[in-house]
This record gives structure tokens, C-alpha cells and sequence, in this order.
């Protein structure tokens, strides 16, 4: 397939817009929306760049306004808001979830994706809320009872392990400093544990989420100059502390976390095609694939092949939080792959943007540095 999708390499606006019956999820939002809320929420969870979420719009708002005041519909850019998707396990697009009885734990919606299918299933899980509501189960959200998350995921910090665990190890730490009396850290309590625990898996432990006893380890927060409650630190080794500025719900957080994350991840490997597996494996689990034919080295010798591998590593290190897959092949040596994108034979370097799952590609049209490539993939 040679047809350039354009949604591949340029912002797409949001599908959905005030004028619709479609609440548009964020993660400054969501929770206030969904969570907090005892309304049944249908949620679809998306990507602009995805073909079938595309198609699903119409539908989507048309069962939207046919639910009106019954039933809450919303939908979310899972491929702008990672945390809120990585929250719900969201791994396909478009996957549509049923906020019910327990928000905490919402059921996959499994039926047909016409505007009637839909409303159907609406309806069905409404009966489903009533009934369980009618026999004495959940009144509403249950939002303290449904904390989520462990505490054992925050670590408590103090005047004597806090120098040791934050300031000296490798990990990135958000740090919460708080005192028992204070509403909003009583508030701010199981966001901060769901959060936790959310961040610990996603990251594979690389980013902490710590509370200190300001009433009782006060050397530490005095050192920092805590004067209010809650007051969330972000500790870098080597840095000094940033204040955090973002919300209190636990998707604020997490998407911060996830942020701090990626900032600190190691650039993605640059490999060298040698055999299809290669391609397959590194292309199959990324979004986009960057992929770039380079002159054999007889033609440009060492150094101009490290130049042209020194440009593509800055690329996969300016784009790294994209998780892009980065490969390389010498002129020549895959001439399948470039009969495949109609670069063979001429015209080295060359490059291309490749969507594996919509089987759409582009080519780099401008020159093969810093500034050509960050055009083409933007």
C-alpha cells in the first residue's frame, strides 16, 4: 500500500467538540466526570490516528445524543493522555469501557459498534446499576470506599531514611510532604496511593511516590521549606527539587510520573536490519516505525556513515517519549524492503515513516538531517 495516510505524520484535531453530546476526558477532569460521579459513564478510549476509532465517530455521537441525561458518553485521546489509557489496561483502540456500580473497576464493553448496538448495551448496564441498587448494593460511586491502589506502594519517608532513599538512589521521586490535621492531604490520600501504584508498575519502579510526616520529621521539610499542606516535590539526582504544579487527581499524577519517565528514559536503540525478524519485532509494538536506507560505506566511508547514525540517534532522542521504533540498512543489502517503498537503487540516504498498523507509509522529502527529519515527523 503506497498511499500516504496524512493522519499518519500531522495533528489531528480531536474528534469530538462542545457541540456534541461526546464529554471530552482528560485527566484533569475525568476524575471529577466519572469517578466522583453517580451517573453510568460509557467511555471510549482512542487514537487519531486509528482508522476504526475514525469510523466509530458518527455512531458515536449519535448514540451520544440518543442517551442524553440517561446515560453520561465520553471519550478520550488515550494517544495524548498514555497515563488515563495505561490506567484502565487500554491496549487496542477503540476500546470502550462501562463505568458502572464500581468506577474503580470498569467492565469492557463487548457488543456491536452501531449507534444502536451501542444504546443497547447502555441500556442493559443501566438495568444491571438499577437492580443491583434496588437489592441494597452500591448507592453511588462508593468514591472513599474505592480507594484503589496500595499503601504499601508509598514510601514513608523520614528524617533518617529520606536522604538515603531519595536524594541518593538512581529513581526519579515525587514526594507528597503533609500533616495528619490537614483536609486536603486527607483528600489528596488516595489519589496519591492509587497513583502509586499505578506509577510503580508502569515504571517498572524507575519513579517513587514518597509521603513525609511534616508535623513529625520536621529537619527534612524545614531543609525544604515546607510551609503548607500538601506540598508534592519532584527530586532528580544531581538537581535541585522541583515544585509540582499540576493537579490532585490520580491521573494528574500519573501522567506527571509517566512524563518524569520517559524524560529520564534512555534514548530507543538504533538497530541494524540484518533479517525480517528485526523489522517485525521492532515495528510491530510502535506506533510508527522510522526506518533508514543508508549509502553502502564504500561510498562514504566511516565517518559519513557515522554522521548519518549520528543524526538518527539525536532524532530517537529528541522523539523517545513517542516509543518509536529506530532501524537503519545499508544500500543494497534489503532490496525487498526498499522495492516495497520505492527507493531502491537511488537516492541515498533515504527514509521512511512507516504505520505498520494501518499499512501506510511516507518518505522524507527534505534533506536527511536534524532539521529535515524533525520537519517530516512532525
Amino acid at each position: 500500500n503506497r498511499v500516504l495516510g496524512c493522519s499518519l505524520l500531522l495533528s489531528v484535531r480531536a474528534f469530538y467538540s462542545p457541540d456534541d453530546d461526546v464529554v471530552e476526558l482528560t485527566p484533569s477532569n475525568f476524575n471529577k466526570e466519572v469517578i466522583q460521579s453517580d451517573a453510568l459513564w460509557l467511555v471510549e478510549f482512542y487514537a487519531p490516528w486509528c482508522g476504526h476509532c475514525r469510523n466509530l465517530v458518527p455512531d458515536w455521537k449519535k448514540a451520544a445524543a440518543a442517551l442524553k441525561g440517561i446515560v453520561k458518553v465520553g471519550a478520550v485521546d488515550a494517544d495524548q493522555h498514555k497515563s488515563l489509557g495505561g490506567q484502565y489496561g487500554v491496549r487496542g483502540f477503540p476500546t470502550i469501557k462501562i463505568f458502572g456500580a464500581n468506577k474503580n473497576k470498569p467492565e469492557e464493553y463487548q457488543g456491536g459498534r452501531s449507534s444502536q448496538a451501542i444504546v443497547d448495551g447502555a441500556l442493559s448496564a443501566l438495568r444491571s446499576l438499577v437492580k443491583e441498587r434496588l437489592s441494597g448494593g452500591s448507592s453511588g460511586s462508593g468514591y472513599n470506599k474505592q480507594v484503589g491502589g496500595s499503601k504499601k506502594d508509598v514510601v514513608e519517608l523520614t528524617d533518617d531514611n529520606f536522604d538515603q532513599m531519595v536524594l541518593e538512589s538512581g529513581e526519579v521521586w515525587m514526594v507528597e510532604f503533609f500533616a495528619p490535621w490537614c483536609g486536603h492531604c486527607k483528600n489528596l490520600e488516595p489519589e496519591w496511593t492509587a497513583a502509586a501504584t499505578a506509577v510503580k508498575e508502569q515504571t517498572k519502579g524507575k519513579v517513587r511516590l514518597g509521603a513525609v510526616d511534616a508535623t513529625v520529621h520536621q529537619v527534612v521539610s524545614s531543609r525544604y521549606g515546607i510551609r503548607g499542606f500538601p506540598t508534592i516535590k519532584i527530586f532528580r539526582k544531581g538537581e535541585e527539587p522541583e515544585d509540582y504544579q499540576g493537579g490532585r487527581t490520580r491521573a494528574d499524577i500519573i501522567e506527571r510520573a509517566l512524563d518524569l519517565f520517559s524524560d529520564n528514559a534512555p534514548a530507543p536503540e538504533l538497530l541494524e536490519i540484518l533479517n525480517e525478524e528485526v523489522v517485525k519485532k521492532t515495528c510491530e509494538d510502535s506506533q510508527l516505525c522510522v526506518i533508514a536506507v543508508l549509502p553502502h560505506i564504500l561510498d562514504t566511508g566511516a565517518t559519513g556513515r557515522n554522521g548519518y547514525l549520528e543524526v538518527m540517534m539525536k532524532m530517537a532522542d529528541k522523539y523517545k517519549k513517542k516509543m518509536w521504533g529506530w532501524l537503519w540498512a545499508e544500500a543494497g543489502a534489503q532490496l525487498e524492503l526498499e522495492a516495497s517503498l520505492g527507493i531502491g537503487g537511488f537516492g541515498y540516504p533515504a527514509m521512511a515513516a512507516i504505520n505498520t498498523r494501518k499499512m501506510k507509509y511516507a518518505l522524507l522529502k527534505g534533506s536527511f538531517s536534524e532539521t529535515g527529519i524533525h520537519d517530516f515527523l512532525r
